[in-house]
């Protein structure tokens, strides 16, 4: 009796098991990535502590039909992996929503001659995005009004990376040269209506490398801007004008000043006093109303001699673009990571450096859809790690400046679907 008693309770205890173990294996999921232990860093809603992040399910595509991109579905403190379809562990990494570049060059194309517009000198987006946690790029005035249809056409409408654009003030975009000194090419009503015409994927207005003390090209970039209601970036060339003449008479709060460390005297005035390394008050005045101060590294442009003094006096800036294309990423510059890398070794902290790369741009180019990790906002999202050891970290001329830290990118989801990973921490291990 005792023993058909013991078969029977068996019997039932098994078969409950395998009910319970059915119903965990057949729970609904809900979520499509849940990342877990991270330390989160979301500037906007004030969030720096560890947390699990869960973003929606991807739809299936259906074919002719656009696919919405998923959103974060919740921030907790602890979310229940059995809930996912795919759980990353992000412990001991920073968990960031993806990064946003404000200055790039991604107008690749064929055409030797025309530089950063349509020329071989620019690079194409998904090759160097992804693997530095960057999901949307503002291409910097490669193209002009009447070359943004095919920027529209090759890059755009096929790149993975979320590509945004500044059009050039010169109608024929950052061909070079003559091109870009062309006033007569300089349309401010054309421009702007290209813009407005095209809203979805332009942002802004660029000027660059016009090499005279002449304040028309100037006057032609933000008029565009306040007809198209949209902000206007200022590389000041080489005509040694004013940079207190540019900040208060021209620009607006919400516009941008980019290569905004760069040393050289006589040619480009420098935010610092040469003589004793002070950092103009009037600098800092125009930060204080609301002037966008970016980094824009690139091969040329950011310097030891101006960025050491003004980090040291508290001189942040206010974004981190990379000025991203062929000659900056063999050089100096590198990528996204190293440019942190870089500002940790001068003293900017981290939440500081994160902030730079999403919520800032993102509020710059009128996108607060980005950058954030809200619940419903866009699921772009960036785990980095951080390596320790003896680096060294070059400006554009050379000088070296060591740093104990490095920055490393191990995975970006965009749109909530994982576009890098660097060591397959989003994979299920290989059952042998």
């Amino acid at each position: 009796m005792y023993r058909l008693f013991f078969v029977c309770f068996l019997a039932l205890t098994v078969s409950g098991l395998d009910v319970y173990s059915q119903n965990l294996s057949t729970r609904k999921r809900i979520y499509g990535i849940v990342i877990k232990g991270g330390h989160v860093i979301d500037p906007k809603n004030n969030i720096n502590e560890v947390m699990d992040i869960a973003t929606e399910i991807a739809s299936p595509s259906q074919k002719g039909q656009p696919v919405a991109e998923p959103k974060i579905a919740l921030i907790a403190k602890n979310i229940d992996t059995a809930l996912a379809l795919q759980v990353v562990n992000a412990k001991g990494m920073y968990v960031s929503p993806g990064l946003i570049d404000i200055h790039t060059h991604v107008f690749y194309g064929h055409s030797k001659s025309d530089y950063l517009s349509n020329g071989s000198i620019a690079v194409i987006p998904d090759s160097y995005t992804f693997r530095t946690g960057v999901t949307t790029v503002v291409d910097a005035g490669g193209a002009g009004w009447k070359s943004f249809q095919t920027f529209k056409k090759n890059i755009i409408d096929i790149s993975a990376t979320r590509v945004l654009s500044m059009l050039n003030i010169v109608g024929e975009g950052m061909r070079g040269g003559e091109y870009e000194q062309n006033i007569g090419d300089m349309d401010s009503e054309k421009t702007a209506a290209a813009a407005l015409e095209n809203k979805e994927h332009v942002v802004g207005f660029k000027l660059a490398h016009f090499g005279k003390a002449d304040w028309t090209p100037v006057e032609r970039l933000t008029k565009a801007g306040r007809i198209a209601d949209m902000p206007v970036m200022v590389d000041f060339g080489s005509g040694n004008q004013s940079l207190e003449e540019l900040f208060f008479k021209y620009l607006r709060p919400g516009d941008i000043y980019t290569h905004s460390f760069c040393y050289v005297p006589g040619v480009r005035e420098p935010i610092i006093d040469t003589e004793t390394k002070i950092v103009k008050p009037f600098i800092r005045k125009a930060q204080q109303i609301g002037l966008v101060f970016d980094i824009g590294f690139g091969s040329g442009s950011f310097d030891y001699r101006t960025a050491i003094p003004a980090m040291k006096q508290g001189f942040f800036p206010n974004t981190l673009g990379t000025d991203l294309h062929a000659s900056s990423i063999n050089g100096a510059m590198k990528d996204q990571m190293n440019v942190f890398s870089v500002f940790l070794a001068m003293g900017m902290d981290i939440p500081s450096i994160i902030k730079a790369a999403t919520w800032t741009p993102a509020l710059t180019i009128k996108r607060p859809e980005l950058g954030n990790l809200s619940k419903s906002a866009i699921a772009d999202i960036t785990v980095i790690s951080m390596r320790e050891g003896d680096f060294g970290f070059k400006d554009i001329v050379g000088n070296r400046q060591e740093g104990k830290r490095r920055f490393e990118c191990q995975l970006t989801i965009k749109g909530g679907r994982v576009v890098y990973d660097l060591n397959a921490i989003s994979s299920k291990p290989h059952l042998q």
